[in-house]
């Protein structure tokens, strides 16, 4: 009986992670939709990542964007990127390449993603990443704000 009811609960637990993977990628696909139905063509946002990595304290980067392509990207501090910090932070260089991320990490690449959207264009706003659930310092957040469409 006891074997049961463990059973039981395993289930229930199983198909409520499922309900909210579902539901996640929902909102994602629907948000991703938003953005794209804005045509929004140039752009520029500040980046906040936060994690346990070197990089933090000259938060946040500054990007422009035309056609798909990264016109600029500085930190605001005016510091120089380092190389091997652009190549990581090209995954956030554009709203596309961010919807990619959350989409990859959404299906499996993570464990868990948790991601706020912008009411009007849609672009994913806050999002927390955790790689490995038991890990420790994998985590991921970060920031799109100050965001304005150019001409």
């Amino acid at each position: 009986m006891k074997k049961l009811i463990l059973l039981i609960a395993a289930l229930a637990l199983a198909a409520c992670a499922s309900l909210n993977a579902s539901a996640n990628q929902s909102e994602l696909s629907l948000n991703q939709q938003k953005w794209q139905d804005a045509n929004i063509s140039h752009y520029r946002y500040n980046l906040a990542i936060s994690c346990f990595c070197v990089f933090t304290q000259d938060m946040p980067l500054i990007i422009e964007v035309k056609n798909g392509e990264v016109v600029s990207m500085e930190y605001s501090t005016g510091n120089a990127i380092d190389p091997g910090s652009l190549e990581y932070f090209q995954r956030f260089s554009t709203v596309d390449r961010i919807f990619e991320q959350l989409e990859k990490d959404s299906n499996g690449e993570a464990d868990e993603v948790v991601a706020a959207y912008d009411a009007t264009y849609g672009f994913p706003n806050d999002v927390k990443i955790d790689y490995v659930k038991e890990a420790t310092d994998d985590e991921i957040w970060f920031t799109v704000s100050d965001f304005e469409v150019l001409p």
